[in-house]
């Protein structure tokens, strides 16, 4: 019996990894999520060149990660902040995940340098707990081993010919 490959090309992985695979795109991310909007924040929190920040920034605009908003300083000429869309938004949990496993695996030996931790939206109710990433099924099992995960051909699944 012939199995068939899925295109490795064809995947969500890749085009993602084309958008943010860049070490400085998720870094921009990252800052923008912490509230970094316009371009000396980011490149004063990254220590990155203006160039390689300019592309960067170009690339997550394009994409659809960030959108420029124009502002404007009393006597200086027009200039542009960086604000995260949904789609930029929703990389959160992606941090997050490498965050935890840089933290388990990279760590030095006094511990993470940063902890995610929970701010309830009100206020008024501070939890204050770490934050980690947890995997669910669409009915609802958590906490899924590894071993318990697997690639499935989806809709848009192309298939290669041969073996």
């Amino acid at each position: 019996m012939r199995t068939q490959r899925i295109d490795p090309v064809n995947c969500s992985v890749a085009r993602a990894l084309a958008v943010v695979g860049e070490r400085w795109s998720l870094l921009i991310v990252r800052e923008a999520l912490d509230g970094a909007r316009r371009f000396g924040e980011f490149r004063a929190r990254l220590g990155i060149a203006s160039n390689l920040l300019s592309t960067r920034l170009d690339t997550l605009v394009a994409a659809g990660v960030l959108r420029r908003v124009p502002y404007q300083e009393p006597g200086d000429r027009q200039r542009y902040e960086y604000h995260l869309t949904e789609q930029g938004l929703d990389l959160r949990p992606t941090l997050i995940a490498l965050l935890e496993w840089g933290d388990k695996y990279l760590a030095g030996p006094e511990g993470p340098s940063v902890v995610v931790r929970h701010r309830p939206a009100d206020g008024d109710d501070v939890c204050g707990e770490p934050v980690r990433v947890t995997l669910e099924c669409a009915v609802g099992h958590t906490h899924l081993p590894s071993g318990a995960v697997h690639r499935a051909p989806g809709p848009g699944a192309r298939f290669l010919d041969g073996p």
